[in-house]
């Protein structure tokens, strides 16, 4: 028999998340693209900023058919947050440009660079990247690059550095909240042995 789970924040009922969750505007469009074995994993961070965002759409695949319809949004210039050659350094945005469409992919490297792979129009859009990357405080798991975040906290910093007037600090609570529930229930010995 499974545990009664929120039907929003998909998180065990006695560690429901929502009352956590900011409801924050942006400027900017969020799209993420989530790989679909992310999307059960206990620490979705992609579902946690898409509740938080209201300018923000979630969408899960590994090929989307209707992804001319979800980059084509009026008044957005849509651009890709994944590193590359040609990418463009984020930096704040003028009131004056048309606001941004950030796309984002959503899994490991290895499968976000498969949606890109599979999606060719994805592939093919403009790509920026993070500068200054601030230390993850995703501390469950070993990262690969000393400047790797999840999902959620590239979303935080990237929307931070597009809009510096505004924050996007209240988005981290959820993911900290719930960063702290898995560290409570391994215990704090078992914390310490495999993630310290």
């Amino acid at each position: 028999m499974s545990r009664a789970r929120c039907e929003r924040c998909l998180r065990p009922e006695n560690h429901c998340l929502c009352a956590l969750i900011p409801q924050l505007d942006s400027r900017t469009r969020v799209l993420i693209l989530q790989h679909p074995s992310e999307v059960n994993h206990a620490l979705n961070t992609a579902r946690l900023a898409a509740l938080g965002l209201n300018n923000a759409q979630w969408v899960v695949g590994e090929t989307f058919d209707n992804l001319a319809e979800l980059l084509n949004v009026p008044g957005y210039q849509a651009r890709l947050l994944f590193p590359g050659e040609e990418a463009t350094t984020l930096a704040a945005s003028s009131t004056d440009n048309e606001p941004m469409l950030l796309v984002v992919p959503d899994g490991t490297w290895r499968k976000a660079r498969k949606l890109l792979h599979l999606n060719p129009l994805l592939a093919a859009l403009p790509r920026v990247t993070l500068c200054c990357v601030p230390a993850s405080r995703y501390r469950l798991r070993k990262a690969p690059a000393a400047d790797a975040l999840s999902t959620l906290e590239a979303i935080v910093h990237a929307l931070q550095t597009v809009e510096p007037d505004r924050s996007f600090e209240a988005l981290l609570r959820p993911f900290e909240a719930l960063i702290e529930g898995q560290i409570a229930a391994m215990g704090e010995e078992t914390f310490r042995r495999n993630h310290s």
